[in-house]
C-alpha cells in the first residue's frame, strides 16, 4: 500500500497505516494546489473544527510536492503551537506529547514533503508504530477509504458532540497510550 505524504494525517490515515505496517509513503507525488491534505490538518478547538495550514511556496518549474517549500508567511511556526495549546491544553495527555512535536514548528527552510515525513515519524514514535518506509519514485498512492471509525472520548465532546475526521493529534492528546488500542480496534473493524 502507498500512502500520500500528510502533515499530521487523519485518524483514518493512521488506521490504514496500522492495518498495513508495510505501507510506504509515496514522495514522488505531483504538486496539486487542490490537495490541501498535504499541508493542512484539522483539530477540534473550543468552537469546533479548526483547520491549520502550513503556507507553501512553489518555485518556478516545480512539479512535485517535494520540490515545494514551506513558506515563512504568517509565522505559522508560532501560531500552530498556540492553536494546539488552546485546543488541547486541557486534554489528559497534551503535556506529555507537545514537547516532542515542538521541533516541527520551526521557520527552518524545508520541503513540504520533508515536513510531512518528519511529522509522520514523530507520530509513529508516539504510537509505537513501525518506522515509515518511503517510496521516492512512487507518483501515485492508494486512497484511504474505510468504514466509519468508532467514537472515542474527546475533551469537548459534552459541549460540541463528537467531531470526526480530525488529525491523529486529536486522538493522541485525548487518549494518550490508549490511542494504540483504538487504532488496533479500528483497523480490525475495517479489515
Amino acid at each position: 500500500m502507498l500512502l500520500p505524504p500528510r502533515l499530521f494525517g487523519t485518524i483514518a490515515y493512521y488506521v490504514a497505516a496500522w492495518r498495513h505496517p508495510d505501507a510506504a509513503i509515496a514522495t514522488g507525488i505531483r504538486y496539486d494546489k487542490s490537495d490541501k491534505g498535504t499541508h493542512r490538518y484539522d483539530i477540534a478547538d473550543t468552537r469546533g473544527l479548526l483547520r491549520l495550514t502550513v503556507p507553501v511556496s512553489r518555485p518556478a518549474g516545480a512539479t512535485l510536492w517535494r520540490q515545494c517549500t514551506v513558506s515563512d508567511h504568517g509565522r505559522w511556526w508560532e501560531t500552530m503551537p498556540t492553536a494546539l495549546e488552546s485546543a488541547y491544553g486541557r486534554t489528559p495527555f497534551f503535556e506529555f506529547y507537545i514537547d516532542r512535536l515542538r521541533p516541527l514548528f520551526s521557520p527552518e527552510p524545508i520541503s513540504v514533503t520533508e515536513l510531512c515525513l518528519r511529522s509522520d515519524a514523530m507520530v509513529r514514535g508516539i504510537l509505537a508504530m513501525p518506522p515509515q518506509r518511503v517510496a521516492p519514485e512512487a507518483a501515485s498512492y492508494d486512497h484511504v477509504v474505510g468504514q466509519p471509525l468508532p467514537f472515542y472520548w474527546q475533551v469537548r465532546g459534552d459541549s460540541l458532540g463528537f467531531i470526526g475526521g480530525l488529525s491523529v493529534l486529536d486522538l493522541i492528546f485525548n487518549l494518550g497510550p490508549e490511542a494504540q488500542l483504538y487504532l488496533d480496534t479500528a483497523a480490525k473493524r475495517n479489515a
